[in-house]
């Protein structure tokens, strides 16, 4: 393990004040960095601070968990598309940034997004960010593909696969419609496209773990994908090459927010505090890990990390298409459209 002399200077006080140790509750993705078993008996022995998990399976069940369960969580990984809705319903508390110190290192361009960011306060502290592109077999390309139509080209029928998501197959049929994935004004085109791919379709995935099951298996030839789980593929020795097309890619940022009904909110900026800290991000990023949003962890990063070399080229990051928060009526839409493509299949 790597030592933390920062992060343990940074709580001299936990350590010298055992008797008021919390037990931190964090509700997020599982497998999902701050679940870490290292990082967390590092933090535990820094800080006396112990950390329980609970996980969720999509962002509309962490609302509901939220809704539902006043107290039961001290920290919450939230995607930057939902918070201005959790904070709508008075989910969130503010955060006092000047007690993160790493908060310094995050750059404006996500510090100042707008959705984590309410009259004034911030109820979300910017910690990963990623790109859902293209990932393909490298044994089925003598040279990698540029544009997002591969998913629609013939020669690879029946080896393609998309995420079974709404949203996520919304925004591809708009990239590859050339609009504007949050300002769709074209959504039949969107679907008609929708539809010319999906006889294309092997299969959907829903999980890293289902990805990974059907390019073990030989099932695919190009697929989306997200990029922090492309790194983690290759680097199980899959054949797997990240594209980020000409078209652009979806891009999110996932923020740690601190919920309204914490009964350890000062604990819990202690662990938002860790969790951005480039020493466990660059040790992090060796088992694979999404870019972080903290510009000194990224710059720490060694130059041939994938989140360095790829998600760090200027070029690419042009690409990117942040989501935007989208509205309950607008959600529905995209799924009743989903839904009737699949059922058409």
């Amino acid at each position: 393990m790597k030592t933390r002399t920062s992060l343990i200077a940074l709580t001299a006080v936990a350590l010298a004040s055992a008797a008021h140790a919390d037990e931190i509750r964090v509700l997020n993705w599982q497998g999902y960095g701050t679940d870490l078993d290292w990082s967390l008996e590092a933090f535990e022995e820094a800080t006396g601070h112990t950390v329980v998990h609970e996980y969720f399976n999509s962002e509309q069940e962490m609302l509901t968990k939220m809704r539902t369960n006043p107290g039961a969580y001290d920290v919450v990984l939230i995607n930057a598309a939902y918070t201005t809705q959790a904070y709508d319903e008075g989910l969130l508390a503010p955060i006092d940034t000047s007690a993160i110190d790493n908060y310094a290192g995050v750059p404006a361009n996500f510090a100042e997004d707008p959705a984590l960011m309410h009259e004034g306060k911030v109820y979300g502290v910017p910690w990963t960010w990623g790109l859902t592109a293209i990932a393909i077999n490298s044994n089925s390309f003598d040279e990698a593909p540029t544009s997002i139509q591969v998913l629609w080209d013939p020669a690879y029928k029946g080896r393609v696969s998309i995420r079974d998501d709404a949203e996520e197959a919304v925004h591809l049929g708009a990239l590859a419609t050339g609009q504007d994935i949050n300002n769709i004004e074209d959504l039949d085109a969107v679907e008609a496209k929708l539809a010319e791919l999906m006889p294309q379709l092997r299969t959907f995935w829903s999980s890293e773990n289902d990805w990974n099951q059907f390019m073990a298996a030989g099932e695919l030839d190009v697929a989306s994908y997200w990029s922090g789980s492309a790194a983690r593929s290759a680097g199980m020795g899959l054949p797997v090459d990240f594209v980020v097309p000409e078209e652009g890619a979806i891009a999110w940022l996932d923020g740690l927010s601190i919920p309204e009904t914490s009964e350890h909110k000062e604990a819990a900026a202690q662990f938002i505090d860790w969790m951005i800290d480039p020493e466990f991000y660059v040790q992090w990023d060796e088992e694979g890990a999404p870019a972080s949003a903290n510009a000194e962890a990224a710059a720490a990063l060694p130059d041939d990390a994938f989140n360095k070399r790829v998600l760090g080229d200027p070029d690419v990051a042009a690409l990117a298409r942040f989501r935007a928060p989208m509205d309950d009526e607008t959600r529905e839409t995209y799924l009743a459209l989903w839904q009737s493509l699949k059922a058409a299949q």
